[in-house]
């Protein structure tokens, strides 16, 4: 790495109980690379995510939950996600700008035009250099889900868990920086293979040059 490079971010995608998560945490290994995500990795997001996910606290109204998401999305950035680039760190972050629009927007049914501007400004233009879709079927998700805790979007019905499965796919389909859909359904291995090697194809250029 030259120095003044700046760091590339990769962010993971898809419906909860897809293994985004443990993809995220195997693939920032494989880097070397700062490891994050939303919505709650800072300290003021950590409230925020409680106030989102938590049953037991008060409702949120669809427009208020897309403006505590970009709350969230513009800490994230100031505080753990702008630095780690600036200073020539690649980031792996589990969920970014896309969730917003595939949650909000395809699974609320929010104006999408208008969370674009919400996303382009809370995110201070911050983008990924590769998002990384782990497509499973929703069935598949909600099996992977069942007997663990689940927070208020995990309860949604299996309609909802479909929007916003059909929305990732359309945000893929029609987006201009670079995405790639990995097949969740294998082992972990499998589907871990499969991301290393989308990865080294789309941003390969100084991979492994991460640090922590």
């Amino acid at each position: 790495m030259t120095e003044g490079q700046r760091g590339r971010l990769i962010a993971l995608e898809g419906i909860d109980g897809c293994g985004k998560s443990t993809q995220a945490q195997l693939l920032s290994d494989r880097l070397g690379a700062l490891l994050t995500f939303e919505p709650g990795a800072t300290r003021l997001g950590g409230s925020l995510r409680r106030l989102l996910l938590d049953a037991d606290q008060p409702a949120v109204s669809e427009r208020a939950e897309a403006l505590l998401m970009a709350a969230d999305r513009a800490q994230h950035v100031t505080e753990v996600v702008l630095p780690a680039l600036e200073a020539g760190t690649w980031v792996v972050t589990d969920r970014f700008s896309a969730s917003t629009m595939a949650y909000q927007g395809y699974g609320r049914g929010l104006d999408r035009p208008e969370l674009e501007r919400l996303i382009q400004w809370a995110s201070a233009g911050v983008t990924p250099d590769l998002t990384v879709l782990i497509d499973v079927p929703v069935e598949v998700a909600a099996g992977r889900r069942r007997g663990s805790h689940r927070d208020r979007l995990e309860v949604e019905g299996v309609s909802f868990q479909q929007r916003v499965a059909d929305g990732y796919h359309l945000l893929a389909d029609e987006a201009a920086a670079p995405w790639m859909v990995v097949d969740g359904t294998g082992s972990v291995d499998e589907v871990a293979a499969a991301v290393w090697s989308g990865v080294t194809d789309a941003v390969g250029s100084g991979i492994g040059g991460g640090r922590r």
